[in-house]
């Protein structure tokens, strides 16, 4: 089990930063990515292992004037 923005969510064995967001449907562009307190950089969503226990948190960002 993981948690994405406090909330339980299944853990599949060898998942990326990647799939959490296609499971958890955030298709919004601009991201910010913590997992286990730690920023992801948008380079490493494809290749970044999310563990059993692990914590992510998906910021929104907004932009406009």
């Amino acid at each position: 089990m993981i948690q994405v923005n406090g909330q339980p969510s299944e853990y599949v064995p060898e998942m990326t930063i990647r799939d959490v967001l296609k499971r958890h449907q955030f298709i919004f562009p601009l991201l910010i990515i913590k997992l286990n307190g730690e920023f992801v950089p948008r380079e490493k969503y494809d290749t970044t292992k999310v563990n059993d226990n692990s914590e992510v948190y998906v910021l929104h960002l907004m932009s406009g004037g």
